[in-house]
């Protein structure tokens, strides 16, 4: 199994009511998938870009909004979870798939 990271971009909610809707949909989301998460990840809040050129506040023209780590077979398991995110299903918001690596540092 390799393990992947979901980049949430955007899907944040703006009100209380689609907060209630959408945090019921993260549960039964996550749930079907307990499984497959090696880590659940969590939101993210303000964010700054570090870059040669200096530093810029807001993340980027896509701001990570939160992540999480799966593990999967390959690369269309993982997406076809990913399909299923609250961010992608409630939000109009994306999911960023990567296919991370273990690097022995030693």
């Amino acid at each position: 199994m390799q393990k992947y990271l979901f980049s949430y971009h955007g899907g944040v909610p703006e009100t209380e009511e689609e907060q209630t809707k959408v945090m019921a949909a993260w549960g039964e989301w996550m749930g079907a998938h307990a499984v497959a998460f090696s880590d659940a990840g969590a939101p993210c809040g303000a964010a700054m870009t570090v870059g040669a050129d200096g530093d810029t506040e807001g993340g980027g023209p896509n701001p990570v909004t939160g992540y999480g780590i799966i593990q999967a077979v390959n690369m269309a398991a993982a997406c076809n979870v990913a399909r299923g995110c609250p961010v992608v299903t409630l939000g109009g918001g994306t999911v960023e798939v990567s296919e991370t690596y273990e690097v022995d540092m030693g």
